[in-house]
């Protein structure tokens, strides 16, 4: 196995890393990618402003202001109307191949 380098591109945080999963006991191992992946997944998702709650998939969403977003729990709680509303989309919306027209049979 090769060693990390002493200066890796990431600052420091991949060698961190690397001393942290060699201290695991194999049977932590997933817990600790479980909690790991976790919080990677905090910072890239979306919660409402009010309750701080991730909306499910098919949850109503509503936008106030620039970027405040507003579950559909929360939405009675506001006086004012949201400037828009729409459904939460899996990640995979807009990627999907869809088919315009058959093909003649041959």
């Amino acid at each position: 196995m090769p060693e990390p380098s002493a200066h890796p591109p990431g600052g420091g945080r991949a060698l961190r890393t690397l001393r942290r999963a060699q201290s695991i006991v194999p049977e932590q191992l997933e817990r600790h990618l479980l909690r790991r992946s976790v919080g990677i997944l905090e910072g890239v998702r979306t919660s409402c402003a009010d309750c701080g709650r991730a909306p499910l998939i098919g949850e109503w969403v509503h936008l106030y202001g620039a970027a405040e977003i507003v579950c559909e729990l929360c939405r009675p709680l506001r006086r004012e109307p949201p400037v828009s509303s729409e459904p939460v989309r899996h990640g995979e919306f807009g990627h999907t191949v869809k088919v315009t027209r058959r093909a003649p049979n041959a």
